[in-house]
Parts: structure tokens; C-alpha cells; sequence
């Protein structure tokens, strides 16, 4: 029954992911024929993302909050930062970042946080420091000084070549942290992750291009709350450009890498960094430790 159960799933997210390839790509006759979908195709691509299954409190024997760091210049972890041109041409694809700030933009991805415990709300115009950044260059403070007078009065308005602009985008991402639990489900007998938060990771727009800038936890989205979004936006698929995957398939099926960071612990959840400082390799050793203590809870389970 589980296998049958199992197929079906699958066989579903092959129908959902084979639609949002390019449509009408081998039947069209002219350029401006690509992507436009029948109407038995648009009926067929209203789906909802798979809901998960409903898990008593009782039903969880061990639980375990992780934090982990996904880096984007990791080769596995590519489809959640490209295309970082937001003129790409494949209408149908753009990166994880694009698709969460215009949401917020947007207003439809109402669920962001400034902390990882989901205590304070933000909304864009709180970020919008962080976004875009606009100074005068010396050049322009020079220009303002000699003719304050005319710009004072409005007679003059300063020239856009001495305003210096940054946008924050796609491309100054430096990875994702992301906030999940580990539980074992005794009813199934198995041990499981959901994953409960996503962040960005980036420099503030005023850094934007400075390798050695720091780099802030932009906002904290609640996933359970964006999934239909994420679900309507795909990322590349490498194996098979005509079955693209969704980010909410990407991210529940855990097609990425990341590195433990940080986990629940007496000392108010201190990071690996805090107590194992300067020291890079045992940071990675001790997330290995982390990870590993979580597997062998599972395989504990059948040892007797």
C-alpha cells in the first residue's frame, strides 16, 4: 500500500513538473507562439504544491531545531541562485531571491520576520534601506557647493552622472540560512525534516559589490506560509530541462547542501562559531556531529 501510495505521489509531481516546461515549443510556428498554453493546460497547471500530512504532538518521539547555511557558489546548490539577470529571457524562470523580494513587493508573501524566531514582523518599506542605497559623489557634493544658491531655489537640479544608486539584487547573494526541525514520527517509524524558515544572506545595498563587506541576515520568511508561491516558480533542472523542479519541491526534498551552523541547545541556541572559535575545521567537524547524532537516533530505534 505504501509503495502504491509512494508511485502515485511521484507520478503526480511528473504530470505538475512536466507542464511548466516551455509550452507550445514544438508546435509553434512563429516566436510569439512560446509559452502561450491551451486552455486544457492552464486547467492542468492549477495545482497546489503536496500538503504535508497532519503529525500529532504525541506521534514525535525525538525533535531536534537545526540551522543550516547553504552556499550559493556550491555547484549543487546553482538553481537557488541563478539566473541572476532579472532580464533573463526564460519568462518562466527566475532566481529564489527575485522570487521572494517582488513577492513581498507584491504583498503576497506577508509572513517576514527579522529574527529566526519569528518575533518581529517586517514588511519591504523596513527593508527598503537595505535594498537600495543613493548618495551623492564628491563630484556632485562639488557641484551642489558652487551653485548652492540655484539649487536651493529649484533653479537647478542636481545631475543624475553625480547621484550614486545601488540595488540590491540577485547576483550579491551570498547563500541562504535556513531553519528546520529533524523529528522521528513513531507512528511511521521513520525519522523526517520540515523545514520551518528561509533567510537571505547578503551585504547591505551601500556594500553591494565589496568582497570584503559583511553580510546581514536580510529578513526570515516562514515557509509553511509561501509554499503555493514557490510552488508556481521553477528552478532549472540540469538532468532534464523539459521537467523543471519547483522551489517548494527543491527545498522539501532537500536538493541542496548545507552546513549545520547552529543547533537548540541549553546555552540560549549558541552557534558552532561561539564555542569552537578560529577554528574552521572544527566548526565542520562539529557539524558533522550534529548531523551525525541526529542519523543514528533513527538507527538506534531498531537496535535491540
Amino acid at each position: 500500500m505504501k509503495i502504491k501510495n509512494l508511485l502515485s505521489v511521484v507520478f503526480a509531481v511528473a504530470i505538475s513538473a512536466s507542464s511548466f516546461a516551455q509550452s507550445n515549443l514544438l508546435n509553434s510556428k512563429t516566436p510569439d507562439e512560446i509559452g502561450k498554453k491551451t486552455p486544457a493546460q492552464l486547467i492542468s497547471d492549477n495545482d497546489k504544491p503536496l500538503p504535508y500530512g497532519y503529525v500529532h504532538d504525541r506521534d514525535v518521539l525525538m525533535g531536534k531545531t537545526i540551522w543550516e547555511f547553504v552556499d550559493v557558489d556550491e555547484r549543487i546548490n546553482f538553481p537557488l541562485y541563478y539566473p541572476i539577470d532579472t532580464n533573463f529571457v526564460g519568462k518562466e524562470r527566475r532566481s529564489l531571491f527575485d522570487v521572494l523580494v517582488n513577492n513581498i513587493k507584491k504583498g503576497k508573501i506577508t509572513e517576514v520576520y527579522a529574527d529566526d524566531y519569528f518575533n518581529t514582523k517586517k514588511t519591504f518599506k523596513d527593508m527598503e534601506s537595505s535594498f537600495t542605497y543613493i548618495d551623492t559623489i564628491p563630484a556632485g557634493i562639488d557641484e551642489y557647493n558652487n551653485f548652492i544658491e540655484e539649487y536651493k531655489s529649484g533653479a537647478k537640479v542636481l545631475d543624475p552622472q553625480f547621484i550614486n544608486k545601488k540595488e540590491l539584487d540577485a547576483s550579491y547573494i551570498s547563500g541562504y540560512k535556513i531553519k528546520g526541525y529533524w523529528y522521528f514520527d513513531k507512528r511511521q517509524g521513520e525519522l523526517k525534516y520540515r523545514l520551518l524558515a528561509l533567510c537571505p544572506v547578503t551585504p547591505e545595498a551601500k556594500e553591494a559589490g565589496n568582497d570584503n563587506a559583511d553580510v546581514i541576515d536580510l529578513f526570515w520568511v516562514y515557509f509553511p506560509a509561501v509554499r503555493d508561491i514557490l510552488h508556481e516558480a521553477k528552478a532549472f533542472n540540469d538532468k532534464n530541462s523539459a521537467m523543471p523542479i519547483t522551489f517548494d519541491h527543491l527545498l522539501n526534498s532537500r536538493r541542496f547542501n548545507g552546513e549545520i551552523y547552529k543547533e537548540e541547545n541549553v546555552y540560549g541556541d549558541r552557534e558552532i562559531q561561539q564555542y569552537m572559535k578560529d577554528n574552521s575545521q572544527m566548526q565542520l567537524l562539529e557539524a558533522e556531529r550534529i548531523k551525525e547524532k541526529i542519523r543514528s537516533f533513527e538507527s538506534d530505534m531498531w537496535n535491540y
